[in-house]
């Protein structure tokens, strides 16, 4: 990765995320910039890191849970934070593959109203 820093701004533009989020993210301290004044600069370490948190929400993890696994690679390294990884993982998967049985179960439904209804609009 180049040791290019992104400012505030191209750092948004980059993940399509709104300032606020930004700011927030550096609040609760997933994220770290370097400052100059009032300006924020976002380092490779950064991108990398804010990469990770997208992907995470994405998958479904709460800000927490994100925020504990990079922690465990700041103090523990790479091994336990892969291990960590699994076990979220895996817990995730559990949750999600419940969510799609019952979204597959509210479309089947939703379907069967619809076909009665449009069939007592023919009757």
């Amino acid at each position: 990765m180049s040791t290019t820093r992104l400012s505030f701004k191209e750092m948004c533009a980059r993940f399509d995320v709104t300032p606020r989020t930004l700011r927030y993210y550096e609040y609760i301290e997933l994220l770290s910039p370097e400052k100059e004044g009032r300006n924020r600069f976002y380092t490779p370490r950064e991108v990398a890191r804010m990469t990770l948190i997208m992907r995470g929400r994405r998958f479904g993890f709460s800000l927490e849970e994100i925020r504990q696994w990079l922690e465990i690679y700041e103090r523990q390294g790479t091994e336990p934070q892969l291990r960590a990884f699994v076990e979220l993982a895996d817990r995730q998967l559990v949750a999600l593959r419940a969510q799609a049985a019952e979204l597959e179960r509210t479309i089947a439904d939703l379907e069967s109203l619809r076909a009665q209804t449009a069939g007592s609009l023919r009757s």
